[in-house]
């Protein structure tokens, strides 16, 4: 695995050499616009609205809208000025019980691993965090942005993870209909409660999920680098018309 970052965590006095690696690999395709005749690539063109002429990439800035229409081209000597320094250490800030954290600011997740082998003090701060059910609080830039993160015991090391900023996360209050719960009643609530139970599972296996679309389209793929011919499978779609929710409660129970 092929590490994106190197550095040290800096935990009091205590310096401790890492690499960070990208925990998450996508899985999804993607897809290219393509001419429907030829399936030739599709190419963009850099036009300005004002002119309609195409702009070379040498004339080409970068600016952030202030107002409707109106723009502002920061010079490089200003971003420089606030931009954040280049760093190679993740200063602890604090610690927090695990369960401290809201999920809704988790962003990206890295795994930290030691710089060098049987790096003692690597293996100590693994070891205190998974002791102690702490979760360590730091702060460290990558790629010119400055990042809030976590670090916890995770398996045979540590587990980063990249914080949203509060002013990042919307307020759920905003979300439509929340506002007008209507009263739940206690025979829906057991009901309910039995569907649950009854696809309750004491272990999690995440393997038993897979990305059905990614699976089908890798199949068709093979199929089409053979040069076979692709046919499209019949999907039939479940039909649910419940109004009853009770009636609908029991029906899933069945």
């Amino acid at each position: 695995m092929k590490s994106i970052w190197n550095g040290s965590i800096s935990f009091g006095l205590v310096n401790i050499p890492i690499k960070l690696y990208s925990a998450i690999e996508s899985k999804s395709f993607s897809f290219k616009m393509l001419d429907s005749k030829t399936h030739s690539p599709i190419k963009y063109k850099r036009i300005a609205e004002k002119s309609g002429k195409e702009v070379p990439w040498a004339e080409i800035v970068k600016g952030i809208e202030i107002s409707k229409g109106k723009f502002f081209v920061p010079t490089k000597e200003q971003l420089g000025a606030i931009k954040p320094e280049k760093s190679d250490t993740i200063d602890i800030v604090e610690f927090v019980d695990q369960d401290q954290i809201d999920p809704v600011y988790f962003n990206s997740h890295y795994y930290a691993g030691p710089a060098k082998e049987k790096e003692k003090t690597y293996f100590l701060f693994k070891e205190i965090l998974q002791a102690t059910a702490r979760t360590a609080l730091g702060r460290f830039v990558m790629r010119e942005k400055e990042y809030v993160c976590t670090i916890k015991a995770y398996k045979e090391g540590l587990l980063l993870t990249t914080l949203n900023y509060s002013y990042e996360v919307r307020d759920i209050k905003g979300v439509d209909n929340l506002l007008s719960a209507p009263k739940i009643g206690a025979p829906e609530l057991k009901l309910a409660e039995e569907l649950i139970n009854k696809l309750y599972k004491t272990q999690f296996n995440i393997d038993h999920f897979k990305d059905t679309f990614a699976e089908e389209m890798e199949k068709i793929m093979k199929k089409a680098a053979k040069g076979e011919v692709i046919e499209a499978a019949k999907v039939t779609k479940k039909e649910r018309k419940e109004d009853n929710l009770i009636a609908a409660l029991k029906a899933s129970l069945d």
